[in-house]
């Protein structure tokens, strides 16, 4: 239990500062780029429960837990008016692409943190366990690289969806923009597939490769930084 606790006390933090980051960075490209909508609407707040969403980011995360499902949430959405950016076909993208952008960058910040505190915290990987601030930093560089990665993902509506839909052309763009609607409904699918056909590896197959090898990366920088 008490490993637990400290595990729990560890990514809880890592996973609300990822969260919370990537939702203002969202915020923070739009109005950039035209559109005070999260702004005028106080989110571009740090303050974590401004972007907590009751069903997504607490009862199906728990629900799934207690069930032994994949564990899987959101936030609430930063709200984006399209209408109101400059450009709106390259606004969308750009807002869509800030929020695992943020993501990327501070899963740097934790790989030079680490890479700097290297000498005092021993070397990973040298046949001792890890502490409490090595574990700390590898689940927050980890927490971060994953969030970015499944944003990405083509799917709405992720934030993948919004930059793939960008990049079409237009009749194509027209089409696809509909199925922005069946977000939430494609989410639980991608849930029940996952959950109910393991075989497949979904996950396995689509998410973990690019996380492993940009954890490979990231780890490398703090190793380069720690010399």
């Amino acid at each position: 239990m008490s490993e637990t606790l400290i595990l729990a006390a560890i990514l809880i933090p890592c996973l609300i500062i990822a969260i919370v980051f990537h939702e203002v960075a969202h915020g923070w490209a739009a109005l950039a780029l035209g559109d005070p909508t999260a702004k005028e609407r106080n989110r571009l707040s740090f303050n974590p429960l401004r972007h907590v969403d009751p069903i997504g980011t607490i009862l199906v995360p728990g629900f799934l837990a207690l069930v032994s499902g994949p564990i899987f949430g959101w936030a609430k959405p930063v709200p984006v008016l399209k209408n109101r950016l400059h450009n709106p076909r390259f606004g969308m993208m750009a807002v869509a692409a800030a929020g695992p952008g943020m993501n990327f960058v501070l899963a740097a910040i934790g790989a030079v943190i680490l890479g700097l505190s290297w000498d005092h915290i021993g070397v990973i990987g040298a046949g001792e366990e890890p502490g409490w601030l090595v574990q700390g930093l590898t689940y927050f560089i980890l927490i971060n690289v994953f969030l970015g990665v499944f944003n990405l993902l083509p799917i709405p509506p992720f934030d993948g969806s919004h930059i793939l839909e960008g990049l079409l052309p237009a009749p194509l763009r027209k089409h696809f923009s509909k199925l922005q609607k069946l977000g939430m409904g494609l989410i639980f699918g991608l849930i029940a597939l996952t959950w109910f056909l393991p075989e497949l590896r979904i996950f396995e197959n689509t998410v973990l490769p690019p996380v492993e090898w940009a954890m490979g990366y990231y780890m490398g920088l703090a190793e380069a930084i720690a010399g």
